[in-house]
């Protein structure tokens, strides 16, 4: 694969440079409707024991309101990037936006398990579509001196709606049934639904595409296989690993092998379904390795911390909730200046010293014992939430604005698939290494509750180690500077051949 490959582009809409009105109204909306739709991927997660009492289930059938999301967000992402290049902007937000509201709907109205579950393959649907289409539009409307800028607002719907997810969902829950964590962003859903319905325009040019089915299935296989074992490793806390999570690993990785050798097939006639010349950029690469890194902590926390505040400290889930609060709020105000920064310096001045802060608040977890206080734990978690403001934007934006334009959609959907495989593995990991020491603890004699800390210190322990990777390779992202979207010397290289 030759960078000459990488720069051959496709003309941008006539009017994509400009960034006027039409465009900002468009990614306003985008904006607002991502974080409502990404807010749901969370926010199930203090709900289950009021689901496993309401609907008389135990834990292992509850967890699957949270699962059974993120399974199907891993099987449509990577078939964004066709959908995205075949149809048009508002067509495809419609059709998010609709699958996200029916399945809200359905959610809210839910008289047992079974409709909750399919309620909710039908919001992961939705929501699937949205956070591609958000980034591919940004990239196509947005001029790169000011991408870092916009691209710092995604950041906020990526990092803080899934950080905030909890709170909220504490915060109904305290005077509120579980079905109204549905009903009450239903209105919100519809409302964003009409108004793109009346005002989104259409911001890129579909073009034809014929969409492989054998690569629609092996991706499927491949990505639901490996999230479905992760998600099966992170819930075998007392029953073991079973055959089937194992099977399901299996036949995720060889899957994955057989998509990536057809993509490599289909792409030479420009028919791939997940295009792969994006991982021609090493800019991308890096920077696509940083971010399953960034993913991996914020998940792994996002999954630890509660576990630590309610079963060790014995906190409520409300105050479990609000614990998270200031770092998913810290996160949110950092955004936008983050972004400006990123326009302004570049990537490597804000990535180096966020993957240094990620480490610190990443090891000042393992600092947690059986008797500390709230206060360390809730300034562990500012310190790694502040390092990931810097981080997210320059990653985002480095990643996909090294690739041309006709690869914005497929870079997209990489990025999108990479967050769900990467939290999963996160999530996996982390309560694999709780599960197995807190059972080894216990075995020796220790009580519930330190058995369950020094379990929670152990998998901290292995997060702040892996933490450490990210740092050397944050020196290896470049900004992206060529008027293709290409970085420079990639496109001095290109145009030499």
């Amino acid at each position: 694969m030759t960078d000459e490959t990488l720069t051959t582009t496709t003309h941008p809409p006539s009017d994509a440079p400009d960034h006027g009105p039409r465009d900002r109204l468009a990614v306003r909306l985008l904006l607002i409707s991502t974080f409502v739709v990404i807010l749901n991927e969370t926010i199930m997660g203090v709900a289950l024991p009021h689901l496993m009492t309401d609907l008389d289930i135990p834990a292992s059938t509850a967890q699957w309101v949270t699962t059974a999301f993120m399974l199907t967000m891993a099987v449509v992402i990577p078939v964004t990037g066709f959908v995205i290049q075949r149809f048009t902007t508002r067509t495809t937000f419609l059709t998010a936006m609709t699958l996200f509201s029916i399945g809200t709907t359905i959610c809210a109205l839910a008289p047992g398990f079974g409709m909750l579950i399919a309620g909710r393959v039908v919001q992961a649907s939705g929501t699937a579509i949205m956070l591609p289409l958000l980034m591919t539009t940004v990239m196509t409307v947005t001029p790169p001196a000011s991408r870092g800028r916009t691209m710092g607002n995604i950041s906020i719907v990526i990092s803080v709606a899934p950080a905030i997810g909890p709170t909220i969902s504490g915060l109904v829950l305290s005077v509120l049934d579980w079905r109204w964590l549905f009903a009450l962003v239903l209105p919100i859903a519809v409302s964003a639904l009409a108004l793109g319905a009346m005002r989104l325009p259409n911001l890129t040019e579909p073009r034809t595409a014929r969409v492989d089915i054998g690569s629609v299935i092996l991706s499927a296989v491949a990505f639901g296989g490996l999230v479905y074992g992760l998600s099966g490793l992170g819930a075998a806390a007392t029953t073991g690993v079973s055959t089937t999570t194992w099977v399901s690993l299996g036949a995720g990785a060889l899957c994955l092998v057989a998509f990536v050798w057809r993509q490599l097939q289909l792409q030479k006639v420009d028919d791939a379904l997940l295009d792969l010349r994006t991982f021609g950029s090493s800019t991308f690469r890096i920077s696509v390795g940083v971010m399953a890194i960034s993913m991996m902590s914020l998940f792994g926390t996002l999954i630890l911390v509660p576990l630590y505040a309610q079963d060790v400290l014995g906190l409520e889930a409300l105050q479990t909730g609000l614990l998270l609060l200031p770092g998913g709020l810290l996160m949110g105000l950092l955004a936008p200046s983050v972004g400006r920064a990123y326009d302004r310096y570049g990537p490597r001045p804000l990535l180096v010293p966020g993957a240094v802060v990620v480490s610190a608040g990443a090891w000042g977890f393992t600092l947690l014992g059986a008797t500390s206080s709230p206060w360390l734990l809730l300034a562990a978690h500012v310190l790694l939430s502040a390092g990931l403001a810097l981080m997210f934007t320059p990653l985002f934006t480095s990643a996909l604005g090294s690739l041309p334009m006709h690869l914005y959609s497929h870079g997209s959907a990489v990025v999108g698939t990479v967050q769900q495989v990467a939290g999963a593995a996160g999530t996996a990991l982390f309560v694999t290494v709780l599960t197995a020491q807190s059972a080894t603890l216990a075995a020796g004699g220790s009580g519930p509750v330190d058995a369950m800390a020094g379990g929670i210190h152990s998998a901290f322990l292995v997060g702040a180690a892996i933490s450490l990777v990210a740092i050397p390779a944050a020196f290896f992202v470049r900004a992206a500077s060529s008027p293709h979207g290409a970085p420079a010397d990639e496109h001095a290289d290109a145009l030499a051949h």
